[in-house]
């Protein structure tokens, strides 16, 4: 293993933006674990890609069973991911799932769901490794957000857009409360990348049809709208392995050099200037209560 290589999981990484990170980041000679539930189930196929890709590259990429909406599994995971490599580096908060559909549609259940595949599982995931990396005093936390948090938010996307602010608001709680233990923050914010990933493709829908039916009669379609002018705010050469190439420019900068937010937005929904605002707020804020020094990671002893 080279000097500066890091063992890395990434969750969610049978496809989209965790299959290409957890590609890029072996090819650049760090040691990959792609996290993924149903490895001998739906997802055997890109379990056998991700070996295939490993052996063909000769790199070090290797698919684990975990399932980021259980706990057990989880643990089971990052317990074997220490017994082989015995450190983790690197935790990249990838796993999500989008939805589409009128807020109302939605059961209470349903939404209960989503926040619990895209911020519940962040949990599970830190309360498994972060003993680890807080007894080491070193590590990085990776949070894959979404420019819907703070730029434009089109309609029928609203259960989505909320967790994904709740996973947001989460990484930036975490990320002072972690620093005097030497773990450092990334929140890394793509754009909406409507062609090369399969958010929109594999998207889940509203369960209650009737009101969904209603919202149409005013509504009818809005989300077509939404897709097609998404996709002309695009540039013709958006491509989305771009924020896969951020994530190991990121995972490759010194420890205390790393940036605290990256914007990846070939649309330019607005979102980089709200952050950037709302991150100077923020710090001017912890200066104003002498604890700057919760703004960058300690370095270890």
């Amino acid at each position: 293993m080279a000097e500066n290589a890091k063992n890395i999981v990434v969750t969610g990484a049978s496809s989209g933006f965790g299959a290409m990170t957890a590609r890029h980041l072996a090819d650049a000679g760090h040691t990959v674990y792609a996290g993924m539930r149903a490895t001998q189930g739906h997802n055997a196929e890109a379990a056998a890609e991700a070996t295939a890709y490993a052996d063909k590259n000769q790199v070090r990429l290797r698919p684990i069973e975990m399932d980021v909406d259980d706990q057990e599994s989880v643990d089971v995971a990052i317990a074997s991911i220490l017994s082989d490599a015995q450190r983790v580096d690197v935790v990249v908060h990838n796993a999500g799932h989008m939805v589409l559909g009128p807020a109302e549609a939605f059961t209470p259940e349903q939404i209960a769901e989503i926040y619990d595949v895209n911020v519940l599982s962040t949990q599970r995931v830190n309360r498994a490794v972060l003993p680890h990396m807080r007894a080491r005093g070193d590590g990085l936390l990776l949070w894959v957000g979404s420019s819907s948090t703070k730029g434009g938010t089109p309609p029928y996307l609203g259960p989505y857009f909320a967790a994904k602010a709740a996973e947001d608001a989460l990484a930036v709680s975490y990320s002072v409360e972690l620093a005097r233990f030497g773990i450092e923050t990334t929140i890394m914010v793509p754009g909406s990348f409507t062609s090369g990933t399969n958010h929109f493709a594999h998207a889940g829908h509203a369960a209650d049809d009737a009101v969904s039916a209603e919202y149409e009669e005013h509504y009818a379609g809005v989300m077509d709208q939404v897709s097609g002018k998404l996709a002309a705010l695009a540039p013709p050469d958006a491509d989305p392995e771009e924020v896969a190439r951020t994530m190991v420019r990121v995972v490759d900068t010194p420890k205390g050099e790393r940036p605290f937010r990256v914007h990846v937005d070939p649309a330019n929904d607005g979102a980089e200037e709200v952050d950037e605002v709302g991150d100077r707020i923020r710090t001017r804020f912890y200066q104003r209560i002498e604890l700057t020094d919760l703004l960058h990671p300690a370095q270890a002893a």
